[in-house]
């Protein structure tokens, strides 16, 4: 969640009316004094007082909790049976189901998997009011899949060098063009960008400008 800018007639105030915005106790919350509503003649304010306030990011072990939890909860509503892991790595939280036959957790192209992940964002940022970069994988298909599209990338990026000419490849979802984008971003001679809509948006592997 962004900071939010609250106003008050005081401090104090401000700071209930961040609770009930927020929806958090005042422990669970960082206030900055913006400005301080100052006494006036017989008592009376001048000015409000502005407080910005934001959530306090949760620790790695209580996200990893609650995640677990509503993975878990998930997919034993869709009726599948697995084993959630976690661990840490590129963002705060690493969830992996295993199991046998969780094809139908992974989808075509890992669009199942990807409706996953957002689910559980969704509903972790929820309950921790605050949103989190939790990676949701199922058998290490991510894992398998960045692998495959590293190699993808490079080879393809050789053949553009020695054909000097450019190649389009096939759609992709967008952690997966960014794979590619970063697969290729320290090459001295090959450049990368996005061309399409929506579903049918796919990455150009191309020669950099002399």
């Amino acid at each position: 969640m962004e900071e939010l800018e609250i106003t008050g007639k005081t401090l104090e105030d401000a700071t209930c009316e961040a609770e009930k915005q927020l929806g958090l106790g005042r422990d669970e919350f960082d206030i900055v004094v913006i400005k301080e509503g100052k006494s006036g003649i017989l008592g009376r304010r001048r000015g409000e007082s502005v407080i910005r306030v934001k959530p306090r990011i949760p620790h790695e072990e209580d996200i990893a909790k609650v995640a677990t939890e509503v993975l878990e909860t998930l997919i034993r509503l869709l009726g599948v049976s697995g084993v959630v892991e976690t661990s840490s790595g590129e963002t705060p939280v690493s969830l992996n189901i295993e199991g046998d036959d969780l094809g139908i957790l992974i989808g075509r192209r890992g669009q199942a998997l990807s409706c996953l992940q957002f689910i559980v964002r969704l509903v972790v940022a929820g309950r921790l009011k605050a949103w989190l970069p939790l990676s949701v994988d199922v058998c290490r298909y991510r894992e398998r899949r960045r692998d495959s599209l590293q190699k993808l990338a490079l080879r393809l990026a050789e053949e553009v060098k020695l054909r000097r000419r450019a190649i389009t490849l096939e759609p992709m979802l967008p952690d997966e063009r960014r794979m590619i984008h970063l697969a290729l971003a320290d090459d001295p001679d090959v450049m990368t960008h996005s061309i399409g809509e929506k579903d049918d948006r796919k990455v150009v592997i191309l020669l950099k400008q002399e």
